[in-house]
């Protein structure tokens, strides 16, 4: 069936919403993000679909103080508007902010305009994300992920230093975006309740409820960017597939034979493991297949990759030569890529769910919503029209949730409370969410806190402690904020930041399946029978001893890039502990302090070993296992703290510390004394 991508089927438009008709794309014309350089950026600029609405867009922008505006992916609405802005004077006052879900939206978005106005990144064009600020005085135009602006609210709730801020994305529904609407919301309102320059708040997105956007913003006017798209042939499958990776790799095979060459193709997958599976298989058959059927180059695109290779989905493939991208829902939304003709939807997406009553949060596989399913197959008609084969039927489709379920409704609101807290909001349980989190779950949250010292509940009420304000400085769960805090106290402050700070990234260790065994070989010299944090510790002190040098790394399965990236958020994270005036100091070898600290900061995810092998976590009395990749798969410990807990097949718990009974009911007697079996003297 074909499809216009600008009006799936039953798309209703609110009554006074206002239109832009905009020409259809020419063909080969160029998009944020991978120009040619042939083309200068002014006259790349214009020929935008966009840049035919400027003036009015302008002058409804010039009047509103909220609009929300939709327009598809690829219109140009997120690198223009905020220049559009900048050029016509409006928000000159103070600096424009425009928020991006993804740090790699955020940063790639922020170089491309830089150039379009032809200055360096970092003045007048800047961005921030976690861990990397690059900005200066001369900043305007700043680029930055949700969270960050978040963590400016905390020091600035009124956001004075900003007269726009523009929510790039709002349909991601991240929990910090969630966040950031009603913080900005309370902001404009008190800015003009105290006399102060007005805040402009423009919600884009490219598809989303838009009315419950509008109702939220005090009814606020819907602008319509309608960029026309090549239409888009739709394909499903006639029975449902058992198997979706196996009919990803059926699909992308049978393209290969049958399209031209320079017909690229987009997939969408679920994780980086699945996606590092199929891009090996692929290249595998590739190779040996005739050669009436042309080269393939594979290209993975996740959140985790690290920045120079996810560029490359950018870069076109050697004549004669099909692109083949494999890529998580980054490249629904965040992300624009040329030469898309066919898109596969497996129609699978990796989601957080956390559950109050367990307190497990669950990453899970799960089928998408429609609206992702429209978004996915847009993509294919950016530049040509396009195919999109969805590996499901089109009675999975028809039964398929309307709209994702925004994070804030399925995750740990531990954070969130007590940035809420940070932010000076005095009734957390009553805060402006767009869409309310279960009762449950707050409460649960609250509990939580209350545990790690960070709260307190005086005449119903929950306060905010001096130990809960220090935590809030550090943009990192609560529990690892706390365990910096008391570090001192153990005279282990340097060993806590190291492995706080080789949690925060994405996986140090580099782990072939096909090197499985000279993995194990090299790895047995930094195992620690103390557990996965001092094995971490131990491999992080050796990378240090050699300088990072690259060949000891390759030689030890260890990822460079993410160990200094381990460094720069050390860094950052020991900036915070000298404003907070804490003693750092390192305890050499005696590192039974570290556990010790580990022990008092994580006792909520603690789990005892049982009579008959087993494990059961303390608060919850779920039963667990320990993952076969920890370094005490093999060992029975007594007492251990744990992570995460990662559901698949059963519940498992991922990096792991060994600790005594006696430092659990230390750090939290009463609690403990609830929750662990006598000893027997």
């Amino acid at each position: 069936m074909p499809y216009d991508p600008d009006h799936p089927p039953a798309k209703k438009f609110k009554p006074g919403s206002v239109f832009f008709r905009l020409d259809k794309q020419k063909p080969g014309m160029l998009l944020p993000g991978k120009a040619k350089a042939t083309t200068p950026i002014d006259v790349q600029r214009k020929q935008l679909p966009i840049y035919q609405a400027r003036a009015q867009l302008l002058s409804q922008l010039r009047q509103l103080h909220n609009a929300i505006l939709i327009g598809e992916t690829g219109s140009g609405k997120t690198t223009q508007i905020p220049q559009y802005l900048y050029e016509a004077g409006i928000g000159r006052q103070g600096l424009v902010a425009i928020t991006q879900p993804r740090r790699v939206a955020a940063i790639s978005l922020a170089g491309r305009v830089a150039e379009e106005k032809g200055t360096q990144l970092g003045k007048l064009v800047g961005y921030t994300v976690r861990f990397e600020d690059v900005t200066s005085p001369e900043t305007k135009l700043k680029f930055m992920t949700d969270g960050m602006l978040l963590r400016e609210a905390i020091g600035d709730p009124l956001l004075l230093r900003y007269t726009v801020v523009v929510l790039d994305e709002a349909h991601e529904r991240t929990v910090h975006t969630d966040v950031l609407f009603g913080v900005v919301k309370t902001a404009q309102r008190r800015r003009k309740e105290l006399g102060k320059i007005p805040l402009k708040v423009i919600v884009m997105s490219a598809t989303m409820d838009v009315d419950l956007f509008s109702e939220y913003f005090n009814k606020s006017p819907v602008l319509y960017l309608e960029g026309r798209q090549h239409p888009i042939q739709i394909y499903y499958t006639k029975q449902a597939q058992s198997d979706y990776l196996q009919a990803a790799l059926v699909t992308v095979f049978q393209i290969h034979q049958e399209a031209p060459p320079s017909h690229d193709i987009l997939v969408f997958m679920t994780g980086q493991e699945e996606i590092e599976a199929l891009a090996r298989t692929c290249r595998d058959i590739a190779k040996h297949l005739p050669d009436n059927c042309g080269p393939m180059v594979v290209v993975p695109l996740y959140a985790s990759l690290p920045p120079m290779q996810q560029l490359r989905v950018f870069q076109a493939a050697p004549k004669g030569c099909r692109k083949v991208i494999l890529a998580t829902n980054i490249a629904e939304t965040s992300v624009t890529i040329s030469g898309i003709k066919y898109v596969i939807d497996t129609g699978m997406v990796k989601a957080k769910r956390f559950n109050p009553d367990s307190g497990l949060e669950v990453l899970a596989v799960q089928r998408v919503s429609k609206a992702q399913a429209w978004q996915r197959a847009g993509r294919a008609g950016r530049e040509d029209s396009g195919i999109c084969y969805r590996l499901y039927t089109e009675q999975e489709f028809d039964h398929l949730i309307p709209m994702t379920v925004p994070e804030i409704q399925r995750c740990n609101l531990a954070s969130v409370m007590l940035q809420l807290m940070a932010l000076g909001i005095q009734d957390v349980m009553n805060f402006d969410f767009m869409s309310k989190p279960s009762p449950d779950a707050i409460r649960s949250a609250v509990e939580h806190l209350e545990l790690l010292g960070a709260v307190e509940r005086n005449n119903g009420q929950v306060l905010l402690t001096a130990l809960g304000k220090k935590m809030s400085s550090f943009p990192l769960e609560p529990r690892y904020a706390k365990t910096i805090l008391l570090s001192p106290n153990y005279a282990c402050s340097e060993e806590i930041l190291s492995i706080v700070s080789l949690l925060s990234v994405d996986s140090v260790l580099y782990n072939p399946p096909a090197r499985r065994e000279e993995v194990l070989a090299v790895r047995k010299k930094f195992m620690s029978s103390e557990g996965d944090h001092m094995t971490l510790l131990g491999i992080y002190r050796a990378f240090k001893k050699v300088s990072g040098n690259k060949e000891w790394c390759r030689e030890n399965f260890v990822n460079s890039r993410n160990m200094g990236l381990v460094k720069d958020v050390q860094s950052q994270l020991r900036e915070i502990c000298f404003k907070l005036n804490l003693k750092l100091e390192s305890c050499g070898a005696d590192t039974g302090k570290v556990r010790q600290c580990l022990a008092h900061g994580m006792f909520i995810n603690a789990a005892e070993l049982q009579p008959d092998g087993s494990y059961l976590a303390l608060d919850t009395h779920q039963s667990v296992a320990i993952h076969p990749s920890s370094v005490l798969f093999q060992a029975k410990p007594a007492y251990v703290v744990f992570n995460e807990l990662l559901h698949t097949s059963r519940c498992y718990m991922r990096d792991l510390c060994l600790v005594d009974a006696d430092w659990l009911l230390d750090a939290a007697p009463e609690y403990f004394g609830r929750k662990l079996r006598p000893t027997k003297s």
